[in-house]
């Protein structure tokens, strides 16, 4: 299972960014999908995550500005994120927490390599 992140790059606060990305490999279903986050000498946080239902959940910090979008069920995940603030600088990390077969339980969680967002003021 891969995760493979698309749209990260260098821009100015105020505008905005689309990150994309696609999970490829052979999964029994998806569970969520989402993204998060880490700065430079910061822990890394969850920024957004989005269900196989739809049901979305954001961090404080980026409530209103960022929004994701799937469908998390067919293995794809969009962030927008608008009205970008510097502090928004930091390695954006496509998330994805997975079912397993039955009769295993639980779930699985896989991690893209990371895309930068660089936001100048």
């Amino acid at each position: 299972v891969q995760l493979q992140a698309f749209g990260g790059g260098l821009v100015q606060a105020g505008n905005s960014l689309k990150l994309s990305c696609v999970l490829s490999g052979t999964v029994v279903g998806i569970n969520s999908m989402g993204w998060c986050r880490q700065a430079p000498g910061k822990q890394r946080e969850m920024v957004a995550t989005i269900s196989r239902t739809g049901e979305t959940n954001y961090a404080d910090s980026v409530k209103g500005r960022f929004a994701i979008s799937g469908p998390a069920a067919k293995k794809m995940v969009s962030l927008q994120m608008n009205s970008l603030k510097p502090e928004d600088t930091a390695v954006y990390y496509c998330t994805a927490d997975t079912m397993r077969p039955p009769p295993m339980v639980g779930s699985d969680n896989f991690w893209g390599q990371g895309t930068q967002v660089t936001v100048s003021s």
